[in-house]
């Protein structure tokens, strides 16, 4: 039986083949029936246990912290620290391997990244698995497809257009190529490329240019490439033709559009700069919408390539916030848009949101202009849009298009502090919702201005803030998601990562970030805040932040599966997909959610809410 000991599962995934063999030698399998208890509070372990069969359940006095099932190991900590903590029950028959004490400190001698994912805290295993893992982003984005990356537009002139003129649509729509039809001597509609390089071939003719045609100076034939094949081909291509551009064909042979080699390399070194460069090009809506497609296959690229959370959610905030003001540029009167602010809130607001969900977002008008007169029909227009975009409608009408969200400044500040002071069904909510405002187009001082005496009034009033932070409770215990992970009882088997630690996480912080009156929208700014002002321990906000990422990520990666598969994104967590390991950092991340819940409860007084 030992020889079958499951060296996929995290930590032992790391072990080298003569620690494998160590632990080979030292290891032993063990019975317990149910009901049993393996480790009470007090003992001194001699054994890590690794999960065969069966399931445990870490106890803390009655309350559950944990459940471990197949492939899990425990008591690790206990281990390390010669002490048990808690009490390690069989809540089903469990049989288990057991690994020596002495046989796991060797190990540990030996692999400094086996005890770093067997003994340490969320931050310390998320670093070792980020340092270990064998990512690849450009190799995954030169496997993309050719009709992925920026496509300029292909201009196409007739053989005998003179020099002059097409030099003024060189300036115009700021292109340097034109394909040329109708090549003297060429009966097979075979086309040419005209470039600013052979624009100078041209001008040291010494001939007057108006008088020259540009079918005489258009190469051929032109270097294409299929709208299908993968971005890597087009890149030998490229280099192995020595041009600088590629005509890109679809499968009847039509010509789709122009591949610089600019934009191919910074595709691969940068794609969001090319998805910038679509946006701020884009001359009307239909312009736009490739680019606002690009994104999601930029946050797909991205997660591929391992690239940090973090910097994902801010990259795809920036790129989000440019797509809107140009839509709405695009939408709304010059006036209204200087009169005016466009904001949006909740995940987008944060620089938190990876895929696209509700539209959450809000206009301010200034205290007495005077709107146009079709500013519900612009407003309705703008939401259809982003719908367009592939931006969902809110389900709650959190969104332009529904009065409540748009109005004067004044009126709109009179509205939000009533969802304070005097919260009716939903109105808490709605004022989380807005405390995450960022705005993105018009007068941002106008959003401050909402803001700024908000943030006062809550935190001068206890029962106020301590009511909003409440709904930290609405999804219930992080304890109560152990069964859903390990697919127990009656409990449906995905979790909502988002109702499970997502939430509390962001809601948390959000109401510290209220009480000492913390301007910031984003989760990762208010508690670098918060632990400036003393008001959050150095090392619990590092973990709430690392435990936010990373459940963050699991929720991407599960969203981009049902995308692939063609369902509604719901980003739900199956757990018969994680891994070992991720079940273990789930486990951790949960657990911080669980004890700063607590400190909530303490500093906030929230057992005294009704």
């Amino acid at each position: 039986m030992p020889n079958a000991f499951n060296f996929s599962a995290s930590p032992f995934d790391c072990l080298d083949p003569e620690e494998r063999a160590l632990v080979r030698a030292g290891v032993d399998i063990a019975y317990f029936p149910e009901a049993a208890v393996v480790l009470d509070v007090g003992d001194r372990p001699t054994h890590l246990f690794v999960i065969i069969k069966g399931h445990v359940t870490q106890l803390e006095g009655e309350e559950v912290l944990a459940t471990y099932g197949p492939d899990d190991c425990f008591d690790g900590r206990g281990l390390v620290a010669g002490r048990v903590s808690s009490r390690f029950l069989v809540a089903e028959e469990l049989v288990a391997y057991q690994l020596a004490r002495e046989t796991v400190g060797e190990l540990i001698a030996r692999n400094t990244a086996f005890g770093a994912l067997l003994f340490s805290d969320l931050g310390h295993k998320l670093s070792t698995l980020a340092q270990r893992a064998d990512r690849h982003e450009l190799q995954s984005l030169t496997l993309a497809r050719v009709d992925q990356a920026y496509l300029r537009p292909a201009h196409v002139v007739a053989a005998g257009t003179d020099i002059v003129t097409v030099t003024r649509l060189f300036h115009t729509e700021r292109t340097t190529s034109v394909l040329v039809s109708g090549l003297p001597g060429r009966s097979d509609g075979e086309l040419g490329i005209f470039t600013s390089t052979t624009l100078q071939r041209a001008i040291l003719d010494g001939r007057p240019l108006a008088s020259l045609a540009v079918g005489e100076f258009a190469s051929h034939p032109v270097v294409t490439v299929r709208a299908g094949d993968q971005l890597g081909d087009a890149m030998l291509l490229l280099l192995r033709a020595r041009v600088h551009r590629l005509a890109v064909l679809d499968d009847g042979g039509r010509v789709l559009g122009i591949l610089e080699a600019l934009d191919l390399f910074s595709f691969l070194a940068n794609h969001s700069h090319l998805i910038t460069v679509q946006i701020e090009q884009a001359q009307n809506l239909a312009a736009l919408e490739p680019a606002a497609a690009q994104v999601t296959r930029l946050v797909a690229a991205l997660q591929r390539g391992g690239t940090r959370i973090g910097l994902m959610a801010r990259l795809v905030q920036q790129l989000n916030a440019r797509l809107f003001e140009r839509a709405w540029q695009m939408l709304a009167p010059a006036d209204l848009v200087a009169n005016s602010c466009l904001f949006v809130m909740g995940s987008e607001g944060r620089g938190e949101q990876l895929l696209k969900t509700d539209q959450d977002n809000g206009l301010l008008l200034r205290d007495g202009y005077a709107p146009p007169a079709d500013l519900e029909t612009i407003c309705q227009r703008f939401s259809a849009v982003l719908e367009r975009f592939g931006y969902p409608e809110c389900p709650g009408r959190i969104m332009l298009s529904n009065p409540e969200w748009r109005g004067a400044a004044a009126d709109f500040g009179r509205r939000v502090r009533a969802w304070l002071l005097l919260p009716g069904e939903g109105d808490l909510m709605r004022l989380a919702i807005f405390m995450d405002a960022h705005a993105v187009a018009g007068d941002a001082a106008l959003l401050e201005a909402v803001r700024q005496p908000l943030l006062a009034l809550a935190a001068d009033n206890d029962a106020h803030l301590a009511r909003f932070a409440a709904d930290i409770d609405a999804f219930g215990s992080p304890a109560g998601w152990w069964n859903r992970l390990l697919g127990l009882g009656d409990e449906a088997r995905a979790v909502n990562l988002k109702k499970a630690g997502i939430f509390p996480i962001v809601h948390g912080v959000r109401s510290l970030a209220l009480l000492h009156r913390i301007a910031e929208t984003g989760t990762a700014e208010r508690i670098a805040a918060l632990q400036a002002h003393g008001a959050l321990e150095a090392e619990l906000g590092g973990e709430l932040l690392e435990g936010l990422h990373f459940l963050m990520g699991l929720r991407l990666r599960a969203g981009l599966a049902e995308l692939d598969l063609g369902r509604a994104v719901t980003g739900n967590v199956d757990p018969a997909r994680l891994s070992s390991l991720e079940r273990d950092l789930l486990k951790d991340a949960l657990s911080v959610v669980k004890r700063f819940k607590a400190l909530l409860h303490q500093r906030l007084r929230l057992d005294a809410v009704a």
